[in-house]
C-alpha cells in the first residue's frame, strides 16, 4: 500500500571482548547503522557462549584472548550448537597461529582490532550474508600457509586427490577449483562462461553436498583434500 514503509531486516550482533572500551567502541559504530543491532556483550568466552545461546545473534565479533574460556573454544562451542551463527574473530595479530586455530574452530573470517569503521560495518554485513570475510588475495596466502603448516598425509601422497569431491557434478567441481583459488562469483562466471546466478547456485550446492559453512572453509577443504595445492594460486 502506498505510503507504507518496509522494515529493513536487522543483523543481530554479539560483541565478545574482555576490554569494555573495545566493546563500547564497536557498539557505537554498529548501532549507527539502521540494519545492524547489538543484542549483547560478553567479557569472556564463557559469557559469550551463554549470551549467544540466549540472544541467538546472526554474527559474533569474538576476541581471541579472553579469561576463563578463550575465543577459540567459545567459537567451537557456538558453532557446534548454533550452526547459523557466524563468528568473526578479532585479533591484534596478523596471520598468526590464533587465526588458523579460529578458522579450524569454525570462524568465518577475522578482523584486526584496529579495523576502520567502514570495514567493520562491511565485514558484519558480508559475513551475515553468508560469505567469507577474507578477501581473495589474502585467502590464497592464508590458506596456502594453513595447509603447509598442517599437511594432510593423504593429500601429500595423492591418494585422496579427487576422491572426496565425488558427490560434485563436473561443473560443480570446476566451480570448486576456481573458488579454491580465491576467485569471486563474477570471476568464476567469466571463466566458465556462466551467469553469476548459476555460479551462486553451484556454490550453494557445493556447500550443501560437502557440509561446508562458507567460502573460506571450501578453500580449506579443497587444499586438504588435494583438489588444489598451495602452489596453484592462479
Amino acid at each position: 500500500m502506498a505510503g507504507e514503509s518496509i522494515a529493513t531486516p536487522q543483523v543481530r550482533v554479539l560483541i565478545a571482548d574482555d576490554q569494555a572500551l573495545v566493546r563500547a567502541g564497536f557498539r557505537l559504530i554498529l548501532e549507527r547503522q539502521p540494519d545492524l543491532v547489538v543484542v549483547g556483550e560478553a567479557g569472556d568466552g564463557e559469557e559469550a557462549t551463554a549470551r549467544a545461546a540466549s540472544a541467538q545473534p546472526d554474527v559474533v565479533l569474538m576476541d581471541i584472548r579472553m579469561p576463563r574460556c578463550d575465543g577459540i573454544e567459545a567459537t567451537r562451542r557456538i558453532v557446534a550448537s548454533q550452526p547459523k551463527t557466524r563468528i568473526v574473530v578479532l585479533t591484534t595479530f596478523n596471520l598468526d597461529e590464533y587465526v588458523y586455530d579460529a578458522l579450524e574452530a569454525g570462524a568465518s573470517g577475522f578482523l584486526l582490532k584496529d579495523v576502520g569503521r567502514d570495514d567493520l560495518v562491511r565485514a558484519v554485513r558480508v559475513v551475515a550474508a553468508g560469505d567469507a570475510l577474507i578477501a581473495p588475495a589474502i585467502t590464497r596466502r592464508l590458506l596456502s600457509d594453513f595447509v603447509e603448516r598442517r599437511p594432510d598425509p593423504a593429500r601429500i601422497d595423492g591418494r585422496a586427490a579427487g576422491s572426496s569431491a565425488e558427490p560434485l557434478t563436473p561443473r560443480e567441481r570446476d566451480t570448486m577449483l576456481l573458488l579454491a583459488r580465491g576467485q569471486s562469483n563474477a570471476e568464476i562466471a567469466a571463466e566458465l562462461v556462466l551467469s553469476e546466478h548459476t555460479v551462486k547456485t553451484h556454490v550453494g550446492n557445493i556447500f550443501a553436498k560437502l557440509g561446508l559453512r562458507d567460502r573460506i572453509h571450501a578453500v580449506i577443504y579443497a587444499y586438504e583434500n588435494g583438489l588444489i595445492t598451495p602452489h596453484e594460486r592462479g
